[in-house]
């Protein structure tokens, strides 16, 4: 069975107020809703996994809602290209922009010598560098962080200051499980990555990215647990 189906096979129970007083699908539409009055000035970095089937369904339908006479003042939308992804998410990558009917833009992060190979030669630092690009200008960034997805990641908030980077960090999905995003790409039929299907829960580049639970296949057998550009910088 794959995880699509095994996280809508059964009906979940309504979550008690006083564990989770937040509900998910307001949490992701709001929180969106705000991200999204930036404009243009606001940055969706897809990474082509679950989470963002489910961000940019629901963005462009508030697109529609917001700004239905100005398509150039909408949200940017763009991926970091490592020249080193799966097929499988270059496939996803087609998908969204034929479902979608939008034009991502790309930052590249690939070498210019021998292509990535994993830890001992990481797109770390380029990665790090294409998204400063990405969000040159930006006063707001959309990310697919959930709560549920590791130690490093369990504190993150709707809404967040990124003062090294000064601006506006969203979060949609801080409160949503693999669950929540499982029924919403069932109910609405969204394309979604198939390495999903193999055991693949976190996704990243090839070279690095292993069959796991949650992020336990990124970097396996090492102590990485980031790439780099979810790590906050202090103040200087």
């Amino acid at each position: 069975m794959s995880p699509r189906d095994s996280h809508t096979a059964e009906i979940t129970p309504k979550r008690d107020p006083a564990l989770s007083p937040i509900d998910p699908a307001l949490s992701l539409t709001h929180t969106l809703r705000e991200a999204a009055r930036h404009g243009e000035r606001a940055v969706l970095l897809c990474s082509f996994q679950k989470e963002e089937s489910v961000l940019l369904d629901e963005l462009l339908r508030l697109n529609e809602e917001m700004t239905p006479t100005a398509p150039g003042k909408t949200v940017r939308i763009t991926t970091i290209d490592t020249g080193v992804l799966f097929p499988e998410t270059l496939q996803t990558w087609r998908q969204f922009e034929e479902r979608f009917g939008v034009k991502i833009e790309v930052q590249d992060a690939s070498s210019h010598g021998k292509p990535w190979s994993g830890p001992e030669h990481c797109c770390s630092n380029a990665k790090v560098a294409a998204l400063e690009s990405s969000l040159a200008g930006a006063e707001g960034w959309i990310t697919g962080i959930r709560r549920e997805q590791g130690p490093t990641r369990a504190k993150t908030e709707l809404i967040e200051r990124d003062e090294g980077r000064g601006l506006w960090k969203y979060n949609p999905l801080a409160h949503w499980t693999d669950k929540d995003l499982w029924r919403r790409i069932n109910e609405r039929d969204l394309p979604y990555n198939p390495l999903h299907d193999q055991g693949y829960e976190s996704i990243g580049c090839a070279p690095c990215t292993q069959p796991g639970s949650g992020r336990e296949g990124r970097w396996a057998g090492t102590d990485k647990t980031e790439c780099g550009i979810h790590v906050v910088e202090p103040v200087r």
